[in-house]
């Protein structure tokens, strides 16, 4: 056992420059054995690489598995039944992402005996929090190995020198060809940061983006798409059954075609500092309008507000990692709930950077009733006369308190 009495540890592992660092740091540091967990949640990115990084550094427990379905069903379309938006803006592509994985990382520590787990977040960011906060909820007495808040290898230069001094291949970096940016990319959202964004006044660079097509080259006529919801979440587009997950690639690509999904937000971390990100989201983007299009139709007024006010708390425990906390469940179960009526049909109409609702039908739920809102003569469905004493009643304390404000 070595003398920090880690025997076994769970690495979120990547196979990219901090994780390969980091494999190699614990394996001297802590002199223990590691076990690598690479997540498939829907980046697009060939993970078999990984695999064969980790052989060849010696690993001999290697877990890459595909969560793409788990994280489209049971995490992002939970989060969109509460149109879930932080500060406004953000919706919540990389937050949510982290108690998948910090579940998967504890159920392998499970598996294999290990008695710790390591992630490769930095001691200025959120994940850091996310990952650890979900581990703790999920295994109290888990020990969390956290490098960046341990070594001093807190420079590119450092890494880069400490990989060359352990021959540790980090081929595409020495070739050039990484990207400037730090990201972040799984089924809901590609996230970028670092470069000239740390800049807030400074533009994006056109050739960022990697999802979507700029909007003044999105095509002239716009696409039309037809959503099914049951129960606040969408099972089929254009009338075809899709799973979660399918449903999502198939609207990144047509929103990403349409240049619909892009934003740059100045945000405030958990921690403490304002960051400025970029975001593709395009099916995020889709998603959100078009639920809350269906909700209009088919919720009741004060619930719909009742969720609008929560919904910013919901957010905000997301954002900062509290997912299994009881709070969030507590909110999920109440959300839900409102969710048995959120049934129908949404069509949208996604054109230059643009997402509009062109219509929306509920067969079964639908509490628009065309004879009390309609401005022809509604045949006696509503008595205009009633308003009279309403309005009287609820102007009562306007005219109490204008009264006494007049006699001083």
């Amino acid at each position: 056992m070595s003398a920090s009495g880690v025997k076994k540890v769970v690495l979120a592992y990547s196979g990219g420059l901090d994780t390969s660092i980091i494999l190699k740091w614990l394996k001297e540091e802590y002199d223990c054995e590691v076990v690598t967990f690479t997540a498939d949640i829907g980046q697009g990115e060939e993970l078999e690489p990984a695999r064969a990084k980790a052989e060849a550094a010696g690993v001999k427990e290697i877990y890459i598995d595909d969560l793409t379905e788990e994280f489209a069903r049971d995490f992002v379309f939970p989060m969109f039944r509460a149109n879930a938006i932080y500060e406004g803006e953000y919706l919540l592509g990389t937050s949510i992402a982290r108690p998948l994985i910090a579940k998967r990382l504890i159920e392998i520590a499970n598996e294999t005996g290990a008695d710790a787990i390591s992630h490769g977040a930095t001691g200025k960011g959120n994940d850091q929090v996310r990952f650890e906060l979900g581990a703790y909820a999920l295994k109290p007495d888990v020990q969390v190995i956290a490098p960046w808040r341990e070594w001093d290898l807190l420079s590119r230069e450092k890494l880069m020198k400490y990989a060359e001094d352990h021959g540790i291949q980090i081929d595409y970096v020495k070739q050039g060809k990484k990207s400037p940016y730090s990201m972040d990319a799984n089924l809901l959202h590609i996230s970028y940061e670092g470069d000239i964004l740390e800049d807030p006044w400074a533009e994006p660079e056109e050739d960022m983006w990697r999802w979507t097509v700029s909007p003044e080259q999105a095509p002239d006529v716009p696409t039309y798409v037809e959503l099914t919801y049951e129960k606040g979440d969408i099972v089929a587009i254009d009338g075809k059954p899709m799973s979660a997950a399918d449903v999502m690639v198939y609207l990144n690509k047509i929103g990403g075609e349409n240049g619909i999904g892009r934003d740059d937000i100045v945000e405030n971390r958990y921690v403490g500092m304002k960051s400025r990100g970029c975001y593709e989201t395009p099916a995020g983007t889709i998603m959100l309008k078009a639920h809350r299009a269906i909700e209009s139709l088919t919720l009741d007024r004060e619930a719909a507000h009742l969720k609008d006010e929560l919904m910013p708390k919901y957010a905000s425990i997301v954002y900062n990692g509290y997912w299994w906390s009881p709070e969030r469940e507590a909110l999920q179960a109440l959300i839900d709930h409102t969710q048995q009526v959120v049934n129908g049909v949404v069509r949208m109409k996604l054109y230059k950077g643009n997402v509009i609702v062109a219509g929306r039908k509920s067969d079964t739920n639908s509490l628009f009733d065309a004879t009390i809102a309609t401005f022809e003569d509604d045949e006696g469905a509503y008595d205009q006369k009633d308003a009279s004493g309403f309005i009287k009643l609820n102007a009562l304390r306007l005219r109490v308190a204008s009264r006494l404000k007049k006699n001083g």
